[in-house]
This record gives C-alpha cells, structure tokens and sequence, in this order.
C-alpha cells in the first residue's frame, strides 16, 4: 500500500464541480476513495481500478441514478488511498465500509461469529463440544454452524451416535463413578475406564469422519456390528446398536439438504424488495447442511443485486474463513477479484459460481425461495412494528413515532452483585447490538436501593451521550425512555435529567396496576396523572414486550455476574495466572486454599508452573497473607 493522497479544499465547492477539481491530482493507480459531507462524515467508499477514470464518472453534471446524484451533491471533501493492486483494495474498502458505516454503502449490519463444533487433542480422551471465537485451543474444528442451535443439535445426536465425553477436564479427572450421561447412553464414560483408550479414540476416529461427510461407512460398520452382535445373542449390545444407527438417520433427515455433488460451499441468495433485501446464506461442509442464518443489509432504494451481494461477500468474509466454493443467486462485478481475494485468505482456491442447471442450481433455487420468504416475514413485521410505534406516540402524546426506545431495569439479590440493564428498541424491533449494562459501583447505596441504582445508571448514560454525541446528531440519543417503576421512580429520574439539562426527552414510568397483575399497568408521567390502557390494546403488548425484555436482560446480566462471583477465587488476583494455570492449580491442590498454604517446592511441581510463576504465587499469598 503506498503513502496516502488526503484531500480536502480549500474553497466552498460542492458537489461535481468539487470532484472535478481532483482530476488534476490523480493517477491511474487502484486504490480507496472517500467521498465526505461538509461536516467531514463519511458518505461512501468506494474502490477503483483505475482512480482517475473512476472519479471523473461523479464529476459528470448528469447521468446518475437518484441516489448516486444525492451523494454527489452533499460531498464536500474526497480522501484518497492508492494501493499496489486492486485485489488490496477491495480488501481495505470493505474493512473500511464495515468500520466506518457510510450512509451510501450497502452495509452488513448483523456480523457475528458462527460457532463450531471442536473435537479437543489435548488429553488422552478426547472431548467434543461446542466453541466461538478464535480458534486457540488445541483440536480439530468442524463448521461453521448457521446457530448454537444447529450446534447443539448435532452435538446431542452424536452423542447418541458415538457416546464421546462433554465434560471439562477437571470434572473428568474428579469422577468416581459414571454420571447421569453414561446412564442414559450418551456417554461411555472413559472417566472412570468404562471404555478403553483404544477403543474411545476409535470412536473420536469415527466421529471425526462423520463430520467430515463419510457417514455412509459408519452406518455400514454399525450396521454389520449389529448383525453379528444379534447372531452371538449379544441382543443388549445389539439394541444399543440400532439406536446408534437410528440417531445417526435422524441428524441426517433433521438437516434437509444433504447435496451428494457439493462436499464444502457457502450459498448465498438474495432478494429485493421494497428498499430492502434479504441475504439467505447455508452451510455446506462434508457434504452436509450445517444450517442456514438470513441477513438484512442495509441498502439504498435503486442499488443492484451484484453491488448488494458483492458488498455483502466483503464484509462477511473479512472476519471468517470462506469455504472452498461460494454458489450465488446473483453475478457479482468481480468475481476475479473477490476469488483472488477470498483464496489469498484461505490460502487455496477459492471458486464463485451462478449455476444454472443441475444439484447447484437446485440449492441456489431452495436458498433464493428462504430469502423471498424470510423478506416477506420481515416486510409484516417491519410493517406492524411501524403501526405499534405510531400508536405508542399517540398513547404517550409524543410528538412523532420513537426511533429509539430505551427501556431500563435493575437486578440484585438483597443488593448484592448489583446490576442495571439498558435495552433499545427503533422501527425494525430490538436493537441488541445497542444493549447497554451498567455493573453498580455506588459504595454508598443502601442494599436494594432501587432509586440509588436508577439514579447511577441514568447519570452514567447521560454523562456518556453528552461527552459522545453533544450535538445529537449521531443517533445515539433516545426519543423515549421507558422506566420500571411508579411515581417515586418517575420523579427521581426526571431530577437526574434536569441536573443534566436533557428536560426534552420523554419519560414513562410502567408500574404493575392492582394486585401487580400483568394487563393493568399503570404509566406514570411527569405532572400528569397516571393512565392505563385498554386491557386488549396491542400497544399495552408492545409495551409489554419491551419491559419483558429488560428486564431478561438485566437478570441474565445479574446472573452471570453472581456465577463469576461465585467461581472466583484468589487466584484470579495473582498476575499470571489465567484460566489454564488456576485450573491445573486447582486439580493439584483441590482448593485455593491449599494452594496459598503450599510450600514452594509443591507449586513448583505443578505441570505449567514455571518456577518464576511459583515465585510469584508464593510471594503473592505470604506478602497478602
């Protein structure tokens, strides 16, 4: 990548006439042009082959369709980028684009990680079970799966098919006797030598050959398995046989699409309609589906299918690894450049195909009609969701239907582990990327000061949208806030928000009516009386809903705090130590207690313990003690 060519200008052109001043400044190298508005924000990214010949085409005074002339009239400054080849900037455009979110680009808005299903290699029994995130430990990996869901569908029928171990290695090594698993056939327990090590780490064998789509041998050797154990009269091990063979039928039905001629691709479909579209995107791997997950990218309202699917290819596979081949409903306008740079990521071939006929057509049509579904169950709710929010404007006399909703919500146990939740909600549902929890800080709350931890809560947010969005112009700010609780809790937020001088947003407190029976909410407002609704009004659901779902929020946050608590040990304090060492710690010496009393000869036997860590924990429990 070469130095970079950052323009802005120096007089007050807009528009063509501002881009055509560039010309004179550019080349025919590839690279990343920004075009900016007059407040300096990003309005598009865009990637060239050629830099020059690509911006004289927006300094053209006609020719554009509607959106493209828009952005050309509100760009105020241009920014540009060379690199080396065009493959590299197509790379950084779309880093780019997914960084910073410019309002003509088609955006990939939901971009989680896929989990996977590991098969561990660092113990002589194998575990199999379900991980996210980077692949650090020590196994074979197997996905991406569409969901957990997917995961820990396949995981609990294999199972059932190949009865390998789920556990961690401490409860491994800590059994004395079979668990509940092994009793209901899930597991073969190798923890207390129910099964030999050969004969576990054939089954992991198999296992491992199911997942990479060699199914049909090992229903085959089941099969013969079963005869022969049915002729030596062996009919419990024959029973225990059929059922394997069973589970292993019933992951193979319960996955729908099981291609014969495509072992490992991505399909990825599209469908447009009405200013929006809908990316439908199955996994194939080993000749099996591993799922499907539909995407809502963010378009613009004459954009065509190939700029929406080759966008949405970008940023998809910029933080994960593409399969060897990718089946499209749509030609995009590179396929040689996204297959170079999809392969140089991989580091083999990478193929882009539209099939026209045959089995690949056949799962293209099947994705493309989950896509035209999956729009069309998007376009109702959208379209309902839009009547809830304009009912909620005139239930709450707000002056026009909410954006953003923020609703909030307080969990603890006789105060302890304290916790504030912050959800969000606009015109396409919940917005849990925009999920917010506040861990209680306040040393001075009485334990159960329900009006203590709004007050902090409500005082964090509102010092934090002040410092990040002043001007409240980058829709971070709430159009309608929503508390859990009456008057009292009504009152004391609105002073919190007089003292941060933000009196212009409204406020509804929703408090359980009489008896605290769902159905006869009450709504608290500043100086105005507290109202209901009609017990049967689809805004008192809505409303509903969203408390509901803040108050999920905030429990579940609670409880993940309270389990860290109650897992923790004084181990987690002493620099160095991470999860492996507090673990195999803990397995040697059964206790942090045991181990803050051990000599320093005991520690440094600990597998994983250097001596300098022994050092370091010894000092740590005796300088501490």
């Amino acid at each position: 990548m070469t130095d970079d060519a950052s323009h802005t200008t120096a007089d007050e052109k807009t528009g063509h006439a501002l881009i055509q001043s560039y010309l004179k400044t550019l080349d025919s190298s590839p690279g990343v042009y920004r075009m900016l508005d007059a407040q300096a924000r990003v309005l598009y990214v865009g990637k060239a082959r050629n830099l020059k010949a690509r911006v004289s085409n927006y300094a053209r005074p006609s020719g554009h369709s509607g959106r493209i002339a828009r952005m050309i009239r509100e760009t105020a400054s241009m920014m540009f980028l060379t690199t080396r080849t065009e493959t590299e900037a197509l790379l950084l455009e779309q880093n780019l684009i997914k960084q910073l979110k410019p309002r003509y680009n088609v955006l990939l808005r939901d971009d989680k990680s896929f989990p996977n299903i590991l098969v561990s290699k660092d113990h002589a029994f194998p575990q199999i079970k379900k991980h996210r995130g980077a692949k650090k430990e020590k196994g074979a990996y197997y996905g991406p799966f569409a969901s957990a869901g997917a995961v820990n569908r396949t995981l609990n029928q294999l199972q059932k098919v190949f009865l390998l171990r789920n556990c961690s290695d401490a409860m491994f090594e800590s059994r004395t006797r079979p668990c509940l698993l092994h009793q209901i056939r899930r597991c073969s327990a190798p923890c207390v030598g129910k099964i030999a090590e050969a004969d576990y780490l054939e089954s992991v064998a198999e296992a491992e050959r199911y997942l990479s789509g060699k199914s049909t041998q090992i229903q085959e050797t089941l099969a013969r398995q079963m005869q022969e154990a049915s002729e030596a009269m062996e009919f419990e091990r024959a029973a225990a046989l059929r059922d394997r063979i069973r589970a292993l039928t019933q992951v193979q039905t319960s996955q729908g699409i099981n291609p014969r001629g495509v072992a490992e691709a991505d399909i990825i479909a599209l469908h447009m309609d009405g200013g929006q579209a809908c990316v439908q995107v199955f996994f194939i791997r080993g000749n099996q589906n591993w799922g499907n997950r539909d995407f809502y990218p963010r378009i613009g309202a004459d954009v065509e299918e190939a700029e929406v699917l080759e966008a949405f290819i970008g940023q998809f596979y910029d933080s994960k690894e593409p399969p060897r081949m990718l089946l499209l409903s749509h030609a995009i306008e590179n396929t040689d450049l996204m297959e170079e740079a999809l392969s140089g990521k991989l580091g083999r071939k990478v193929e882009i195909l539209v099939p026209q006929r045959g089995e690949k057509a056949e799962l293209i049509e099947s994705a493309a009609r989950n896509a035209r579904e999956s729009l069309a169950r998007k376009l109702a709710e959208t379209a309902s969701h839009t009547r809830l929010l304009k009912g909620l404007a005139e239930a709450f006399a707000l002056d026009a239907p909410p954006q953003r909703i923020e609703v909030y919500d307080n969990s603890h146990i006789q105060g302890t582990n304290a916790v504030g939740g912050m959800i969000v909600a606009g015109p396409e549902g919940f917005m849990k990327g925009q999920y917010r929890k506040f861990n209680i800080r306040g040393d001075d709350l009485t334990p159960g000061d329900d009006f203590g931890m709004m007050k902090e809560v409500l005082t964090r947010r509102f010092k934090r949208l002040l410092k990040e969005d002043p001007d409240r112009d980058k829709g971070m700010w709430p159009d309608l806030l929503l508390i859990d609780g009456g008057a009292g809790q009504v009152s004391a937020v609105a002073e919190i928000m007089r003292e941060h001088g933000v009196e212009d947003i409204p406020m509804v407190g929703v408090a359980k009516g009489i008896d605290r029976d769902a159905g006869r909410e009450e709504f608290h407002r500043v100086g105005k009386r507290p109202f209901a609704l009609r017990h049967n009004d689809p805004v008192l659901y809505f409303v509903q809903r969203l408390r509901d779902e803040a108050h999920r929020f905030a429990i579940g946050t609670h409880r993940a705090k309270r389990s860290k608590a109650v897992g923790a040990t004084p181990l987690d304090d002493v620099p160095g130590v991470g999860a492996a060492r507090k673990r195999a710690l803990l397995a040697h010496f059964g206790s942090a207690k045991a181990v803050s009393r051990a000599n320093l000869s005991d520690l440094k036997a600990v597998e994983g313990v250097s001596d300098a860590l022994a050092e370091r924990i010894y000092a740590f429990f005796h300088e501490h003690g």
